[in-house]
């Protein structure tokens, strides 16, 4: 079940933050829907996968979000546009990202490597 959840939600909540980020790079006021990311895991159907599978996509799908990222200038990244009903900068999209894989980790971490003092 945590591969699934693991992997499913930081792959697809990267690109879905990602495409909020180049949205309003871009200058697209349309506001964009949340969304609920534990509903992607039934979908995403990664019980079938190996976990090298798995990473090999989130790798693919992070090195792109760092390359959309690069490309922007200042005024790219303070651009800010409306998802979920929140006002958010393409910045703050960045940092959001970056949380989120922190966050998977800590629970990883939490879950099955912190054993406490030995």
């Amino acid at each position: 079940m945590e591969r699934e959840r693991g992997g499913a939600t930081c792959i697809d909540a990267e690109r879905i933050f990602a495409y909020r980020a180049l949205r309003f790079a871009r200058n697209d006021a349309t506001p964009l829907p949340g969304f609920e990311e534990n509903d992607y895991v039934p979908a995403a159907r990664c019980e079938r996968r190996t976990l090298a599978d798995l990473m090999a996509e989130y790798t693919a799908v992070h090195h792109a979000s760092l390359e959309l990222f690069v490309s922007m200038d200042e005024k790219m990244l303070l651009s800010t546009g409306v998802a979920n009903g929140n006002r958010t900068s393409v910045r703050a999209i960045g940092w959001t990202i970056a949380g989120h894989v922190l966050h998977h980790v800590s629970v990883l971490n939490a879950r099955y490597l912190d054993h406490g003092p030995a």
